[in-house]
């Protein structure tokens, strides 16, 4: 049983985290790369930034020093943005305990190495250091409301993922082990974009009907990008797939969704982005994902609409029509 764990990154998955080891008894710190925004959310013992209204275990630390916060750490858990993931990492490296498992929540794609966030740490650490991704239909409020939640531990090591499973794993926060790293944490960044698109179809007023097909065919395409990657098929229907799928795109608190009604409602990219809070994990991804698909000759043509819009090439009207006027074909 883990004692002693830090999470890296002070964002509301990272809270999040604290709170569900906080309740099983592991001692745990807060780092965040901004020491006075770390303060504040010390002080205010909530995370007045990015999950207000729910407050933080008394037992939790906050330490912005990167040695400090480390110390005899014996699970790490990284919480950062995927843009901001090396730069983090880099920055932190020399204060890693040796060996240390880290579990990734982060989810996205590396839009310049189109690298998963495992690998990325993997690429500035070495192989000595265990790799594990947690993901799932998690919106972080909900969650720190104690509202029933479930998540995926994916980890190579069957003893290993038990033990991140044992961690997270509370009475309203059920915690599940698999096996498949890369489909994993390949569904938790490619959700994001068809989030993207359910905002849009939210923000002009298309219906359920066209929302329904959005994240049938949607999935569709993220497993077929997933497979050619390495990926189990059945991994995409699961909790990490079809479950997170399905909460980011219906849910009115997801930023991703949100940012592409704004999208939908006739903002631009820039003041749809302004208007968001927190990072839009799905923009950046977003690139990454047509260069892997066009790498792997996977056809993946919602993902290629939002691109389209996003980068100022079509309106939203205009990949729509492209989207219903495509080649009929068997399901």
């Amino acid at each position: 049983m883990f004692t002693k764990a830090t999470i890296i990154g002070n964002g509301g998955m990272g809270s999040v985290c604290a709170m569900r080891l906080c309740e099983n008894g592991i001692g745990t710190t807060m780092w965040g790369h901004d020491a006075a925004e770390l303060d504040r959310i010390a002080a205010a013992k909530e995370n007045i930034i990015f999950l207000p209204g729910y407050s933080l275990p008394e037992t939790l630390k906050y330490d912005a020093d990167d040695a400090a916060a480390l110390v005899g750490a014996e699970l790490i858990v990284s919480a950062v943005p995927c843009q901001f993931l090396r730069s983090v990492w880099n920055r932190l490296k020399p204060h890693i305990p040796a060996g240390v498992p880290i579990v990734s929540i982060t989810k996205g794609i590396e839009i310049d190495t189109l690298l998963r966030p495992t690998q990325i740490i993997t690429e500035i650490l070495g192989n000595d250091y265990p790799l594990v991704t947690l993901s799932g239909p998690n919106i972080a409020d909900e969650v720190a409301q104690r509202l029933p939640a479930t998540a995926t531990v994916a980890c190579q090591d069957a003893t290993l993922a038990q033990q991140i499973q044992q961690a997270f794993n509370t009475p309203m926060f059920r915690v599940y082990t698999n096996d498949d790293c890369i489909g994993v944490e390949l569904a938790g960044a490619m959700k994001n974009i068809i989030a993207i698109a359910a905002g849009v179809i939210d923000g002009i007023g298309a219906g359920d009907n066209a929302k329904a097909a959005l994240i049938t065919r949607g999935l569709a395409e993220i497993q077929r990008l997933g497979v050619a990657l390495g990926a189990s098929e059945k991994t995409f229907t699961g909790l990490s797939g079809l479950g997170d799928l399905f909460t980011t795109c219906v849910s009115p608190k997801g930023r991703n969704r949100g940012f592409g009604q704004r999208i939908g409602q006739g903002m631009s990219v820039d003041e749809a982005i302004h208007a968001t809070q927190s990072v839009v994990e799905g923009v950046p991804t977003c690139g990454g994902i047509v260069e892997l698909a066009k790498q792997h000759n996977v056809e993946m043509p919602i993902t290629e609409a939002i691109y389209s819009i996003i980068n100022g090439e079509k309106t939203v009207t205009e990949a729509i029509a492209d989207l219903m006027t495509r080649e009929l074909k068997a399901e």
